[in-house]
């Protein structure tokens, strides 16, 4: 274990052998960290922390610190955070509390950059990349290889979509549905995320249904409802090849409490 002289480690952390620990970082008594990992020079990781393999945490973070629910008495809530996640300069991510899941939950191959803050009980997804200054109220739910741009914030118990990007400096008080690209102020849905979806391999054919989802959601005059009746009425086009996404936008939709974004 590669752990730097003036940095303390409490007793009862479980740190793998290969775990590294820079200068002046304090690792409280409930945390554990998994193989390859590596926590830069004057970090704070406390509370009931769990933290997987292969993670990079940068200079100046809080990690597991007490959430900042003024209803918070102390219980010993978690934070666990997956594999291969990187986690830049100042980021702060707080424990859950009892009054949701009792677990803020980060899952794997995210990109964290510099100053974001995830409050309690949000959960990001894998391969998700937030810029710089991107804050997460309290029960954010975050799907997988969601793109959040810097200087945006999300209110507290939005959900956002699996593939759906947010642009620069947004505010987000409804949800973002899979596969949009939203911005602007106020925020609303612009377009299909191409560019994303055809990084990770996704055929013409679903792109192409993912486009008719688009346009019965935001441009052809339904009410939601009737959105919601055309986009199930896609199934079994083109093969077949997109029934999963659009199961994966009908579910989002019905799950949705607080309206999605227009």
């Amino acid at each position: 274990m590669n752990i730097h002289p003036t940095a303390i480690v409490d007793p009862a952390a479980e740190l793998d052998s290969s775990v590294e620990v820079g200068a002046y970082t304090l690792i409280g008594p409930h945390v554990k960290i998994g193989a390859g990992t590596k926590v830069g020079p004057h970090v704070v990781i406390d509370g009931h922390t769990t933290i997987g393999r292969d993670n990079s945490f940068f200079q100046f973070s809080s990690i597991g610190a007490p959430n900042q629910d003024k209803k918070y008495a102390g219980e010993p809530t978690k934070l666990v955070i997956g594999d291969r996640n990187t986690i830049r300069e100042f980021c702060t991510l707080n424990i859950g509390t009892v009054q949701d899941r009792g677990e803020t939950t980060v899952g794997n191959d995210n990109w964290i950059m510099a100053y974001c803050h995830l409050a309690h009980d949000v959960v990001i997804g894998n391969e998700c990349v937030l810029a710089n200054n991107a804050t997460l109220a309290g029960h954010v739910r975050v799907g997988d290889w969601v793109t959040i741009g810097g200087l945006t914030g999300i209110l507290q118990r939005m959900r956002i979509g699996d593939h759906a990007m947010i642009g620069f400096q947004a505010h987000v008080a409804q949800d973002v549905p899979p596969f949009m690209t939203v911005d602007g102020n106020p925020l609303a849905a612009r377009a299909v995320n191409i560019v994303g979806l055809k990084r990770r391999d996704f055929s013409s054919e679903r792109i192409g249904v993912i486009r008719q989802i688009y346009k019965l959601l935001y441009r052809s005059g339904h009410t939601l409802d009737e959105a919601k009746a055309g986009i199930a009425a896609l199934r079994g086009s083109d093969s077949g090849a997109a029934d999963g996404d659009i199961d994966l936008m009908l579910n989002f939709l019905a799950a949705s409490m607080r309206g999605i974004v227009r």
